[in-house]
């Protein structure tokens, strides 16, 4: 196994006996645990997910998380819907394999298009972003207008709407897709003039419609957050999903007994689909988080695991 620049050259190779096991492994096959050492599966396009890696380290300091950022294939929201779908299999296929207890998926494209076809297939527990989010923009909005902000494929799949409206039918939604906003991340570009501009173009009709509470509807969206809480001005609270997936998860996992271990401090390993670029920088200069050595993995695109 070679490496160089801290990134480690590993392809995945599943061997037949864990994918038997990976495949035919079911939730209620497990003894119900006090504790359970299992890492936590998360993964994204690409580094937009480490928010909510970062926001579940914060919360659950003991849990081990294997992240997997797909950034061969990054961004997702301008792919088709049935694309998306393929792309957070073979995704979470590759988690599996890693012998993860449950699974977040840190984005909300895959969140909007994929998770009913996921909750379906996977033999472990899963959770999105979008219905974290859509809790929490309830709960802040008070004059009952939220805005959304997100991909197109997030917008498109009306995902938000339908959430929003559940928990409150009265509620008023304005959307928004920011198609441009993803790759200015991925380049680094948090605090730039050209950032700035183009966050003002996106928002300024939502603020015009009156709303008082935004969601960053895409997990890369909570690294701009000071540069969209200056364009604002205190008009409207931001509602990062980032935050509410972690905390929903904790609930998921007190809900199933998969909590691990109190005496331990969880330990993080990362891996991505193809070289990461400015990936390592972003990651730990606005997150401050400590990837370590940075996994290359192959994606491989075979039959995926049995429905459960």
């Amino acid at each position: 196994m070679a490496n160089y620049t801290g990134i480690t050259i590993a392809p995945l190779f599943f061997e037949r006996e864990r994918q038997s096991v990976a495949a035919f492994r079911h939730r209620d096959e497990f003894p119900r645990h006090m504790s359970d050492p299992r890492p936590i599966g998360v993964f994204d396009s690409g580094i937009g997910g480490l928010t909510v890696v970062k926001a579940i380290r914060e919360l659950l300091p003991n849990e081990n998380i294997f992240y997997l950022g797909d950034t061969a294939r990054v961004p997702y929201g301008g792919k088709s819907p049935s694309t998306v779908e393929r792309y957070s299999v073979e995704m979470t296929d590759m988690l599996i394999a890693e012998d993860v207890k449950a699974m977040v998926i840190a984005c909300n494209s895959a969140s909007a298009v994929a998770l009913p076809k996921l909750e379906e297939m996977l033999p472990v527990p899963v959770i999105g972003v979008i219905k974290p989010g859509a809790q929490a923009a309830v709960a802040a909005t008070q004059n009952g207008h939220v805005g959304v902000i997100g991909t197109r494929a997030t917008i498109k799949s009306g995902a938000y709407e339908r959430e929003l409206l559940e928990l409150n039918p009265g509620v008023r939604i304005s959307v928004r897709a920011c198609p441009l906003l993803v790759p200015l991340i991925e380049e680094g570009w948090l605090e730039d003039e050209l950032t700035d501009h183009v966050i003002a173009r996106y928002l300024g009709p939502l603020m015009h419609d009156g709303v008082d509470a935004l969601v960053l509807g895409c997990t890369h969206y909570p690294l701009l957050a000071d540069a969209i809480a200056r364009f604002l001005g205190g008009k409207a609270e931001l509602v990062d999903s980032a935050r509410n997936c972690a905390k929903a998860l904790a609930q998921l996992l007190d809900r199933e007994s998969l909590r691990a271990p109190r005496d331990r401090e969880g330990s993080l390993q990362v891996a991505l689909t193809d070289a990461p670029d400015n990936f390592l920088r972003v990651a730990r200069e606005a997150l401050q988080l400590e990837l370590g050595k940075v996994q290359l993995r192959e994606v491989l695109h075979r039959a995926p695991i049995a429905s459960r």
